[in-house]
């Protein structure tokens, strides 16, 4: 199944984002070949542009705080086992003090690499860390693998709580949905959101042998699904025809 995720605020939005990007880092720096660690640096600094938002981490401290708070509110239920409860709080809090002993923004102790900010100001630049350019990095490219994945794993470090505390809030957010069987009659669907709930991540999942690929837009009210079909020509076009996938709402 194809997993379609569609987030209802900035926040959620931004969250997302960065778990991409520290997906694709976890996914880079491992691997041997220089090429793979220019992308892995590149990466770096994606993240931070992303986590330059001002309020970003207030907002995520905010929100671990909250989620403590609903976690406690369980404490008592015989449904509930405290063991795993009091795991998940300790997690929680554990990134709350890692994100609050960061100093500034995410990232913002290595804007004083110069180093590091002279390839950052280079590499949205088409060919712009070529060897004549930066020769400095170009002959970092040439250390061994072990050497320059330490480097790597050193400057992503500063970004680890952010990247913890992200992971964390989006996995609580994607447990609290409950999967629901659905058809898209004539390739639409639409459904109104119960009032006194704020929904924030909707969650689709597909088969990949539709080849269905699902335009999603929402808002507090409501949620619309439009299924699209590529053609030969590398076109979406409108899918006529009933089909079913599986939806669901994160609150």
């Amino acid at each position: 199944m194809i997993l379609y995720e569609y987030p209802f605020n900035e926040r959620i939005r931004t969250y997302l984002r960065l778990e991409h990007l520290f997906r694709r880092l976890a996914e880079l720096v491992p691997r041997e070949r220089a090429i793979d660690h220019h992308y892995a640096l590149a990466t770096i600094f994606e993240v931070m542009d992303v986590a330059a938002r001002a309020d970003l981490k207030t907002d995520a401290m905010k929100d671990l705080e909250k989620q403590k708070a609903v976690l406690n509110g369980y404490r008592g239920n015989p449904g509930v086992e405290e063991a795993v409860l009091d795991e998940v709080i300790a997690k929680l809090d554990a990134c709350f003090s890692a994100l609050n002993g960061l100093p500034g923004k995410a990232g913002q102790s290595l804007t004083d690499n110069e180093w590091l900010m002279g390839i950052r100001s280079r590499i949205g630049i088409p060919g712009g860390t070529c060897e004549f350019d930066l020769p400095g990095y170009y002959a970092w490219q040439q250390l061994d693998a072990a050497t320059r994945q330490a480097d790597l794993g050193r400057w992503a470090r500063p970004l680890g709580p952010l990247a913890e505390s992200v992971h964390l809030l989006l996995r609580l957010l994607r447990d609290s949905g409950t999967p629901q069987k659905v058809i898209a009659a004539n390739g639409q669907f639409q459904q109104a959101l119960p009032q006194g709930r704020t929904f924030q991540l909707l969650r689709l999942r597909i088969d990949p042998a539709r080849r269905l690929v699902p335009e999603i837009s929402g808002n507090r009210l409501m949620v619309s699904v439009r299924l699209m079909r590529q053609e030969a020509s590398d076109k979406l076009v409108a899918h006529g025809d009933s089909a079913e996938f599986e939806l669901t709402l994160c609150s």
